[in-house]
């Protein structure tokens, strides 16, 4: 559920509506995909040859400031947020520019952080300030995620990880999701999988295999990928493969380094 704050003139009424949307979808194709709420749905969904779907949210900003919307939107099924996106809100600062890299999460975000370990939800650092990514790893008493981000030291964006942070994500028992957005990954037109092999392989290095997971951001990159849709991801596994990587870590990458995140947290 991803909200633009600067545009919807209440970000909480937005969220709702597409939550809405969301279950309206389930219930028209209930026969191939269910909702999952922790690792036992999924398990569940993939018994009965179902496709999960985790809802998430991508803007803090949607809780308004208040605990209470965050608890209701975990009564709704909602067991992931992005704790910022693009703008500043009551919860901390965006990585979109450098005045906003030294500046952590609010008091408000680290009560946020607080309440999303006991409730049970993923924390997702994608998009935050660097200070409030340190924030998030000195306050979380779980593992937690950053959904859609790629190697600093590989290509130099903000919205990616340094390796002194990837090595933090991967202290905490976290996941970093391959984003396949051109402009995280190299210099080209193209997002191209040679340059997300680069970066597995450089994050591989820094923190272990362990901590790659696969965050395309299909629905917020650019076109012109090399894998136009999930129904091309085995390109990637294939040249994962080329690429020396055994089957296990391919899996890993894949699902299993994900599914070890759900089962800790949810």
């Amino acid at each position: 559920m991803w909200v633009n704050i600067k545009s919807k003139k209440d970000p909480m009424e937005n969220c709702l509506e597409l939550i809405d949307r969301f279950y309206v979808e389930l219930e028209k194709n209930s026969h191939s995909i269910s909702i999952a709420t922790n690792y036992e749905d999924i398990i569940k969904n993939d018994d009965s040859d179902k496709i999960s779907a985790i809802l998430t949210i991508e803007e803090g900003g949607t809780i308004k400031g208040e605990l209470y919307n965050l608890r209701n939107f975990y009564r709704l099924g909602v067991r992931a947020i992005t704790l910022t996106w693009n703008e500043p809100n009551e919860i901390g600062y965006p990585n979109t520019t450098s005045k906003y890299r030294s500046k952590g999460l609010t008091k408000f975000g680290q009560q946020v952080v607080d309440e999303m370990n006991r409730l049970g939800m993923l924390i997702d650092v994608s998009h935050l300030s660097d200070e409030g990514f340190y924030d998030v790893a000195k306050l979380s008493s779980k593992p937690f995620i950053a959904s859609h981000s790629n190697s600093r030291t590989m290509k130099n964006h903000p919205r990616n990880l340094t390796d002194d942070m990837i090595k933090v994500l991967s202290e905490s028992g976290g996941v970093m999701g391959i984003c396949f957005e051109r402009d995280f990954l190299g210099n080209t037109e193209k997002a191209r999988i040679e340059d997300m092999i680069r970066h597995i392989k450089h994050i591989k290095n820094i923190g272990g295999i362990e901590v790659i997971a696969l965050g395309s951001d299909f629905d917020g990159s650019h076109p012109n990928c090399e894998i136009n849709n999930i129904g091309e991801i085995e390109k990637l596994a294939f040249a994962l493969s080329d690429n020396k990587f055994s089957e296990d870590e391919i899996d890993k990458i894949f699902y299993k380094n994900v599914l070890r995140v759900i089962k800790d947290v949810l």
